[in-house]
Formats: structure tokens, C-alpha cells, sequence
């Protein structure tokens, strides 16, 4: 199918759906005080452009990276635009991360280029909550029209940089994305019986208009896309003043 083709079809899809004329909220918090206060707008920005990248090439790093915008898209307000260059998406595991079957619209493009266009295309069209591509390479150019297409409006892009070769980092590139994130897998929380706890990912910001970068340790999204902190970390502030106040005794 040409790429007209791909965009008329996505085009004659988008006509069908309809806002609901509400005023939306201008950011999309992660509901984790320790994320969003060091987030310099105290969330995602929904009129934005936001890349993601998985901290390495191995498999459980791209899986954490794709369930981490996942649980974002599920936490956004509608419909679902999700590009693909490959059929590999598994949507049992997407609905564990909160993003129901039904929310999600899927469109296959034959390349990066055509990945971006129909990125811009779903962004203009303001009927959809989120809109997510995964591309190889994005130039500043095409991250920058990605943006403009996002200003003004309440869809949140969300662009997955995917590793082009063993090594490169997706993120050198220079980009326009108001923040850019990099996921990798981390050791599961240790259970008193033989299993597996919940998942957890290394969350680094890398960059962010504005703001500081910062790094944590979070469990993985649950099924309504909630990050959270691991008990340790929300327990740590607690224990550290109740250690000064004997100190202090």
C-alpha cells in the first residue's frame, strides 16, 4: 500500500471518531510525588512531544521501554494511535500496563518517514488521547514538526526510539522532544516464597525542557498505568527522621 493510501485510510478512520468538546488537563501527572515534583511541569505535558528509549538492546529492556508508554497512553483521556513498523506488539501485555484492546488503533508503516507522517497526521486530527510511533531515526526536523503538530492541542506524542545498531545510543540524536526518557529492566522485588514480585524498571530522564535530569527505581505500571515507588524508597524518608529524632533525643 503507498503512502498516500496509508494516510487517507487513516484519515477516513480518524473522521469517524469525535471529541467530546471537554477542556483537558494541560499535563498528565504519573500520581508518584517523587516523579512529579521533579518533573518541571509537574507531569507530561499533553501538547508535547516525549521520546523514550530502551537503556539497552536486550529484549527486557525494549519490553520495559513499550509498557512504560503503554501505561502513559492508558492514563491519557481516549483513543489510542499506535504506529508500528512490525507486528510485534502483545496486547495481553499491554492490557496488564492499563491500555485496553479497545482503546488502541494500530497503523503499519512501511518506514520511518512513513511512521512520522501518520504520527503528524493523528496529532492534527485532536480527537485522539495519545499518539505513539516507533521509529530507528528521527531528525531534529521531523521531531520538531512532531511538536508543532502537538501544540495546541490535548494529545500526548510519544516517540519510541528503537536501537539501530548493538551499541548506538537512540538518544544522541538531537530532538525537540520536551522530555526523553531511557527504561531498563531491574531486579524484581524478592518474594518469601519461590516466584517472581512485580517488575521494575530504571528510570532515567535524560533530558527535559526546563527541568534536571534525575534517575529512580520504580515498579512497573499495574493495570490502571500507575507507576510506583518501591516500598524501600517510600519507606526511606520516614526511617531517616525517625533516626534524626532519636539522634536529636
Amino acid at each position: 500500500m503507498s503512502e498516500s493510501s496509508v494516510l487517507q485510510s487513516l484519515r477516513d478512520t480518524l473522521s469517524a471518531i469525535e471529541g467530546d468538546g471537554h477542556r483537558r488537563r494541560p499535563v498528565l501527572p504519573f500520581g508518584v510525588p517523587a516523579v512529579d515534583e521533579r518533573l518541571a511541569n509537574g507531569g507530561l505535558r499533553l501538547d508535547a512531544l516525549h521520546e523514550v528509549a530502551a537503556a539497552t538492546s536486550a529484549m527486557g529492556d525494549d519490553a520495559s521501554a513499550t509498557l512504560f508508554l503503554a501505561g502513559v497512553a492508558a492514563r491519557a483521556w481516549g483513543p489510542v494511535l499506535w504506529v508500528v513498523r512490525r507486528r510485534d506488539l502483545f496486547a495481553p501485555g499491554l492490557y496488564q500496563s492499563g491500555l485496553a484492546p479497545d482503546r488502541v488503533l494500530y497503523a503499519e508503516a512501511s518506514d520511518d518517514a512513513e511512521v512520522l507522517a501518520l504520527m503528524e497526521e493523528g496529532l492534527r486530527h485532536r480527537a485522539l488521547g495519545a499518539v505513539i510511533g516507533e521509529t530507528r531515526r528521527a531528525a531534529m526536523a521531523s521531531t520538531r514538526r512532531l511538536q508543532l503538530a502537538a501544540e495546541g492541542g490535548r494529545t500526548i506524542a510519544l516517540l519510541l526510539k528503537r536501537h539501530a545498531r548493538e551499541g548506538a545510543d537512540p538518544l544522541a540524536v538531537p530532538s525537540a522532544a520536551v522530555t526523553r526518557w531511557r527504561i531498563g529492566s531491574a531486579p524484581s522485588a524478592p518474594l518469601p516464597v519461590a516466584g517472581v514480585g512485580r517488575a521494575r524498571w530504571d528510570l532515567a530522564l535524560v533530558r527535559q525542557r526546563n527541568g534536571e535530569p534525575f534517575q529512580t527505581i520504580v515498579e512497573a505500571c499495574d493495570e490502571t498505568g500507575r507507576i510506583a515507588l518501591p516500598a524501600r524508597l517510600v519507606d526511606r524518608p520516614a526511617a531517616a527522621g525517625r533516626a534524626g529524632a532519636r539522634a536529636a533525643a
